[in-house]
């Protein structure tokens, strides 16, 4: 799915780019909904070498070479350090948006890349890339939600992750429930799910 157009609902925040994910599973219910208060602290989330190493083998399932792996590493820890951004909210976004296989399709209206982001490059169907178009795939998406972030006050804490995150999905955030895709757009269970990977939730 892609979201083109920003829609601001009555409880929404202003809107930043945002990308939506290809493929997500239909579960009852959010593990955690309300406000950011409601999900998991950052000091539950896994270490990042922990968590990545949570990963490796699903991305490798998903079509991503051993080696591809490897250069989605590296181009989550420059993204982290260049950008701004946790290097596990990256790592799954990724996971959450395309499995973590660099081949993944674009999808609605130029969605693409390992993120999902609108206008990001694309790799479609191929895998064995090179460490620099794997960057650019994670670098585009880190930029798009870097943007979201910023709006909700561009804070190394959950006031702002998961906001942001939620922005990143829909577009409109509902600060009451980040398990509503305020406005219809995106999936509500966006930011749980997300936040589960965080924790080293497999699904």
């Amino acid at each position: 799915m892609a979201f083109k157009t920003m829609m601001v609902a009555a409880l929404a925040a202003l809107p930043a780019v945002f990308a939506s994910p290809i493929e997500l599973e239909s579960r009852a219910g959010c593990k955690y909904n309300g406000g950011w208060q409601n999900f998991p602290s950052m000091n539950n989330w896994l270490p990042w070498t922990t968590v990545f190493g949570r990963y490796q083998q699903d991305m490798v399932n998903a079509g991503s070479t051993w080696d591809d792996v490897g250069r989605i590493n590296v181009a989550i820890s420059n993204a982290a350090s260049t950008i701004g951004v946790d290097e596990r909210v990256i790592l799954a976004i990724i996971l959450q948006e395309s499995h973590g296989y660099v081949g993944v399709q674009c999808t609605g209206n130029n969605d693409c890349g390992l993120m999902q982001c609108e206008g990001c490059p694309s790799f479609q169907g191929r895998n064995g890339l090179p460490q620099a178009d794997t960057s650019a795939m994670i670098n585009g998406g880190t930029q798009h939600f870097k943007g979201n972030l910023e709006n909700w006050g561009n804070q190394w804490a959950e006031s702002s992750i998961y906001p942001a995150l939620r922005e990143y999905n829909s577009g409109s955030v509902n600060p009451n429930d980040l398990s509503t895709a305020a406005g219809g757009f995106g999936v509500p269970c966006y930011v749980a799910d997300v936040a589960g990977r965080m924790l080293g939730d497999v699904f």
